[in-house]
C-alpha cells in the first residue's frame, strides 16, 4: 500500500506528486478552488480544522513557504506552532526521530516538514503514529509537492485544463525539487507537452524514460510554449563549477522580452521564487503583464489549505464548500 494513501485511496500524507492518480490531483485542485473563495472574503476563515494542531518543522530557512503554510492552517482554524529548529534540542544533538516523538507526544495532528536532506519527510512519515499526517514542504533535491500543485492550480486558473498546453520549465533543473514535483504533477494531470530547458550541466538523468522533451537551446525550447516556468539558480546547492558565470547564464537562459516573443502570444510567466532579477528573469518580464508570479504566492495559501484539510480532516471540495457556507 502507498505510504501516502490509505486503503480507500485517500490522502494520508503528501510527500511527493510522483505516482498520485489523476483523479486525486484534480480533487486537490478542485478543493483549492473552493478555498480560493474564502481568501477573498472579509472574514478569511472556515472552521474545518478547529481543535486540530499543526506544527511547522523547518530545518531550512524559508520565510515565504512557512508563512503560507501558517496562514493556511490559521484560515482553517487550526492551532499552529512554528518550531525554531536552530534553538531546538536538535541543535543539542538529539536525533530527528527523538525530537519527532517528543513533539508527537504533545498530541499534534500534522507536521509540515522542510529539510535539506532528500527523503527526510518520508522517513518521518514512516515513524509517526497512525492519524498524524506529514506534509512535505521541500526535502533536498527530491520533492516540493505543494509548490508543484500550486503551480498546476495557477496554470489551470489562468489557462484552463492542462491537456492542450505546452509547459516549459527552464533553468537549474538539477538542483530543483520544484521541477521534479512539477514534471510528475503536470504529466499526471495530462499536460499536452512538458519541456525541460537547461544547460547540460544542470540536467539530471532522473527524467529519463518520462515523456518530456529536453532542450539545451532556450530559443528552440520556448517556441510556441503556453507556460514558461523559470527556476531559481540555486548556488547554495551547487558543488563544482557547473556554470561559467551568472552573466553568461543570463545571456543563454535568462528570460527577456525578446525571448518571450517566441512563446505563444498569450503565454504566462511563472517563478517559484525568490527571483534573482537579472539572472533568471529580466525585471521587465518579472514585473510585466504576462507575469503571474504574485498570483502563484496567493494561490499557495488555497492549495495548502486544500492539502491540510484532506490529510487531517479527510475533507474534499464539497465538504470545504459546506463549511465555508456555515462560517459565512
Amino acid at each position: 500500500m502507498s505510504l501516502q494513501l490509505d486503503s480507500q485511496g485517500r490522502l494520508r500524507h503528501l510527500l511527493t506528486t510522483e505516482g498520485l492518480p489523476r483523479e486525486l490531483l484534480t480533487r486537490i485542485l478542485d478543493t483549492a478552488e473552493s478555498f480560493s473563495g474564502v481568501i477573498g472574503k472579509s472574514v478569511k476563515k472556515v472552521p474545518l480544522l478547529r481543535g486540530r494542531t499543526i506544527m511547522n518543522l523547518f530545518f531550512e530557512p524559508s520565510t515565504r513557504t512557512r508563512t503560507t503554510f501558517e496562514l493556511a492552517a490559521q484560515r482553517l482554524s487550526a492551532d499552529v506552532l512554528n518550531i525554531d529548529v536552530a534553538t531546538s534540542s536538535a541543535s543539542k544533538g538529539e536525533s530527528l526521530l527523538d525530537m519527532l516523538h517528543n513533539l508527537e507526544a504533545m498530541q499534534c495532528d500534522a507536521f509540515v516538514v522542510r529539510h535539506a536532506d532528500s527523503g527526510a519527510a518520508e522517513l518521518i512519515a514512516r515513524h509517526v503514529r497512525p492519524g498524524v499526517a506529514i506534509i512535505n514542504a521541500g526535502d533536498g533535491r527530491h520533492a516540493h509537492p505543494t509548490q508543484a500543485l500550486l503551480d498546476a492550480f495557477t496554470i489551470r486558473s489562468e489557462k484552463g485544463p492542462l491537456e492542450p498546453l505546452t509547459i516549459a520549465i527552464v533553468g537549474d533543473i538539477l538542483h530543483s525539487r520544484v521541477a521534479r514535483s512539477e514534471v510528475h504533477a503536470f504529466l499526471g494531470l495530462g499536460a499536452g507537452e512538458v519541456r525541460l530547458i537547461a544547460p547540460r550541466t544542470l540536467l539530471p538523468r532522473c527524467f529519463d524514460g518520462l515523456p518530456v522533451k529536453v532542450f539545451e537551446d532556450m530559443d528552440a525550447g520556448l517556441e510556441g510554449a503556453d507556460v514558461v516556468i523559470m527556476l531559481r539558480l540555486q548556488r547554495e546547492r551547487m558543488s563544482g563549477a557547473l556554470l561559467p558565470s551568472e552573466s553568461e547564464f543570463f545571456k543563454r537562459y535568462g528570460l527577456t522580452e525578446k525571448r518571450l516573443e517566441r512563446t505563444s502570444p498569450q503565454a504566462i510567466v511563472m517563478h517559484p521564487g525568490p527571483v534573482n532579477r537579472g539572472v533568471e528573469l529580466d525585471p521587465r518580464v518579472a514585473d510585466g503583464p504576462r507575469s503571474v508570479i504574485l498570483r502563484q504566492v496567493t494561490n499557495g495559501i488555497a492549495v495548502r489549505m486544500a492539502v491540510m484539510s484532506m490529510v487531517i480532516g479527510g475533507h474534499s471540495d464539497e465538504a470545504a464548500i459546506r463549511n465555508e457556507e456555515v462560517s459565512s
